[in-house]
């Protein structure tokens, strides 16, 4: 193939106007680039920060057959990729002088990549994480609940979810380039995250959930503070908010998992999530 094969550009409408078909073709697996991209439209092209966003397809013979979008300071996030494919677009993106902190991708195409992105720049790659996406098959709530009932995080809520939002972002060592405040404000707009609440009121829980695209919604983020984990309050949440993703049509509801913690991923195993495929990150130094 040739660096040519790949097309790039700083315009979402023109992106999504060559590759929307292809990213719709396999909601599931393309849920990042497919929910990113919608809260790009309808938010604005600054929702993840003030650097303008870059996008890419690889289109061969008239047809689309991957895309990769890149929200900085984030990592750049591909599509499945052959391991030529994976040389062939860091070569050209080194030629370009884009630098970049990581990628993350689909395990085989993220690994094929980061081996790639050493040999053309030098930059050594490390792996921060690898995660397994799941999507629902039947919901199978644990026959003893714990003791409390769900609700929809409203405005009074506006400052636990921000404490809650720094603690998880925390958490899992990731950067955000959206503030607390903004983060919960948009969620309890739009009504996309579900506390978890003892018998008397006390927040214990949150899960929230994805907008609808391509008929899909993903589960994220669920956050337990850690003084309260081991006593179902996580999963109580995921239920309610994976139940209310049924109940608006979602023909697909997913959720990210961190291979390297086994009491997640034994959860959602146990409310009925099934792996689709494993996913890592890597950065580079």
């Amino acid at each position: 193939m040739r660096p040519d094969d790949w097309h790039l550009t700083e315009d979402l409408d023109s992106f999504l106007a060559r590759a929307g078909d292809f990213l719709h073709s396999r909601p599931a697996l393309h849920t990042l680039p497919l929910t990113v991209t919608e809260t790009l439209r309808t938010r604005g092209v600054d929702a993840y920060g003030t650097e303008a966003p870059a996008f890419g397809w690889l289109e061969r013979a008239g047809e689309v057959r991957a895309t990769f979008f890149r929200t900085p300071p984030h990592r750049l996030n591909l599509t499945p990729l052959t391991p030529e494919e994976a040389d062939v677009l860091a070569a050209h993106l080194v030629g370009l002088d884009r630098s970049l902190p990581g990628i993350s991708a689909d395990h085989n195409t993220a690994t094929a990549f980061a081996e790639a992105w050493q040999r053309h720049s030098g930059a050594t790659p490390t792996l921060h994480e690898r995660q397994r996406l799941y999507r629902l098959g039947t919901l199978t709530p644990p026959e003893v609940p714990p003791e409390g009932r769900g609700r929809v995080a409203g405005e009074q809520d506006r400052e636990q979810l921000m404490l809650w939002h720094r603690e998880f972002t925390a958490a899992i060592g990731e950067l955000t380039s959206t503030d607390a405040g903004s983060w919960a404000d948009a969620r309890i707009a739009s009504g996309r995250v579900t506390f978890w609440e003892t018998p008397d009121g006390t927040p214990v829980s949150m899960a929230g959930v994805s907008p609808m695209v391509a008929g899909q919604i993903r589960v994220a983020p669920v956050y337990t503070p850690a003084h309260l984990r081991g006593r179902g309050y996580a999963g109580a949440a995921t239920i309610e908010v994976s139940r209310a993703a049924l109940a608006t049509g979602a023909a697909h509801v997913l959720l990210f998992a961190d291979l390297a913690n086994p009491t997640s991923n034994g959860l959602y195993r146990r409310l009925g999530y099934r792996p689709v495929t494993d996913f890592a990150m890597y950065d580079f130094q």
